[in-house]
């Protein structure tokens, strides 16, 4: 049992609310200065009032991209000084309230680019080349000879590649597309034009690279302005032998325009690490489609990337609890 001055110290310590259960190793030097809470399943997730409610004394709130952390939960927790994201995006957090009330927001910018890129172009070429569709075939003893047409799909080599959304992201798989011998056509809000000279990419409108690609990364941020910004229309203007593969936010193609265009052949194929709704549903229809490669939303899902996520988060709320900058600030 805890001496008087001993529960007084405890009393005293700023408190980390954590909403999923992360590593021992990244967490355990927090607890040796801070009162740490951390929810206990790495299976289900903490709802809106669970949060809500287990870290209402919390001055610093470790959240991940799934966390709605909007206005009504910014100001029920009175005590918070810092949200820290384990994420890049952090389209869950309603920035202009955490702004108003002096919350600094931190994000993990940087760390995870290359991670991302290679499972961007993983996906680019599993879709391409049927790879979870011909799984399924062979597990489900569908496999009975070879035959010359059977599961074919779409070469990658020289073929044209176009990039929604040329940030850091989006140059690590441009780079990936060149040795691939891919002609690379990318979009964005502004030109990078060290890029274009050294790699020779080139910059055109949307409406160009919708036509003109053989497969398209998705790769922008999810604001009001990209919100649905591929639908119906988009979709219409891209080849018929075309895929469409997006690793950056659900929500950013319109997924019942999608779903359209993929079964009345619009299209030829997408490959989904992610969705507007996650978890997605299973009944999604989207999922029963055989032309449709889906991932749970893994983009930085490797050990090395992940635990250091983890420890810019962890470096970030410290800095912030001892009256530090934080080096990943994003308000």
């Amino acid at each position: 049992m805890l001496e008087p001055s001993e529960q007084l110290e405890v009393a005293n310590l700023e408190k980390i609310f954590i909403t999923r259960k992360l590593p021992d190793e990244v967490v355990n030097p927090l607890r040796e200065k801070f009162d740490v809470k951390m929810w206990h399943s790495d299976e289900i997730s903490m709802t809106y009032d669970e949060i809500k409610s287990q870290a209402r004394d919390a001055h610093a709130l470790w959240t991940v991209l799934s966390d709605k952390v909007d206005r009504p939960l910014i100001e029920s927790l009175t005590n918070l000084k810092v949200i820290s994201n384990l994420a890049v995006g952090y389209n869950n957090i309603d920035i202009d309230a955490a702004k108003e009330h002096g919350i600094i927001v931190t994000n993990t910018p940087g760390v995870l680019t290359e991670t991302t890129a290679d499972l961007a172009f993983s996906l680019l070429l599993a879709t391409a080349r049927r790879v979870t569709e011909a799984e399924r075939e062979l597990r489900a003893g569908k496999w009975k000879s070879w035959t010359p047409m059977q599961l074919t799909g779409m070469d990658v080599f020289g073929a044209t590649l176009g990039i929604i959304g040329m940030g850091r992201i989006g140059e690590a798989v441009a780079r990936r597309a060149k040795g691939f011998e891919m002609k690379v056509l990318y979009h964005n809000r502004s030109r990078k034009i060290n890029a274009e000279e050294e790699f020779g990419f080139t910059y055109v409108e949307l409406d160009a690279l919708l036509k003109e690609s053989d497969f398209i990364v998705v790769l922008t941020p999810l604001t009001p302005e990209t919100k649905g910004m591929i639908g119906e229309r988009e979709l219409n203007l891209m080849k018929k032998t075309a895929a469409i593969i997006n690793v950056a936010r659900g929500g950013i193609i319109d997924e019942k325009a999608l779903y359209n265009a993929l079964t009345s052949n619009r299209i030829w194929a997408a490959g989904l690490d992610v969705f507007e709704v996650e978890p997605v549903p299973l009944d999604h229809p989207l999922l029963t489609l055989p032309n449709v490669t889906v991932l749970p939303h893994i983009g930085s899902a490797s050990i090395r990337t992940r635990m250091a996520m983890m420890q810019m988060n962890a470096d970030d709320i410290k800095a912030v609890l001892e009256n530090k900058e934080p080096k990943n600030k994003v308000i």
